[in-house]
């Protein structure tokens, strides 16, 4: 309700969702996830990028116990009738298989957009798919670029965000978390992002200190 009334998502745009550690993201993801599948019995794909572990379990068992995703064990291997597709890529793995796994879903939601549905794609997060870059850019030798990122952001961040497009088919509605270093919106990596985003929802830590959830900063927001 908080995000209809004050910034509103419109059909086949680039959504940024910016905000510190703990002001409630991914929680936010989970929420949209849940209401696209259950109200309009939409299709959704998550790409965990660089996340947690512990993210990443808890937030396929919440699909499962939601009723949104259908629990393999229990069809026989079957997940026939889930509405959400989930890819990770965790803070484990190697630099090269993070930076690829917003690649992955994306080819994913553009299959579902293909075959005439309205695909909400979620990444979560764009911060670790530039620190992933930047960690694949220092393995290759290439000379950083400013605060140390690499020399290519602007064209890696392109090359992942202009394919997310609408069809006459089907349209790919985009929400990326956007984690925000030391809460500074100057820092080039949630600032690359920028140009490319039609909205932003900007989550405040002052808001979620006083219990106010979704933190949705009413001012900040678009």
């Amino acid at each position: 309700k908080v995000i209809d009334l004050l910034a509103p998502y419109a059909r086949g745009g680039k959504v940024g969702l910016f905000g510190g550690a703990g002001v409630g993201k991914t929680v936010l993801i989970q929420e949209l996830i849940n209401n696209v599948a259950k109200a309009h019995g939409g299709y959704s794909v998550f790409a965990g990028v660089g996340e947690r572990t512990r993210e990443g379990n808890d937030l396929y068992h919440e699909m499962i116990e939601s009723g949104v995703n259908k629990d393999p064990h229990e069809n026989g291997g079957s997940t026939a009738g889930s509405k959400a597709a989930l890819v990770y890529g965790q803070m484990n793995e190697p630099p090269g298989a993070r930076a690829r796994v917003a690649l992955t879903g994306l080819t994913i939601a553009e299959n579902f957009r293909d075959q005439g549905q309205d695909v909400l794609f979620f990444v979560d997060n764009i911060f670790r798919f530039t620190q992933a870059g930047a960690e694949v850019s220092a393995l290759l030798g290439r000379i950083p670029s400013a605060v140390g990122y690499q020399p290519t952001l602007a064209t890696d961040m392109g090359a992942m965000q202009e394919r997310i497009t609408t069809t006459n088919k089907g349209s790919i509605t985009s929400v990326q978390a956007i984690y925000v270093p030391a809460d500074d919106l100057t820092d080039p990596a949630p600032a690359t992002s920028f140009a490319h985003l039609d909205a932003r929802t900007v989550l405040n830590r002052a808001i979620s200190e006083k219990g106010i959830y979704p933190a949705v900063d009413p001012l900040d927001s678009t």
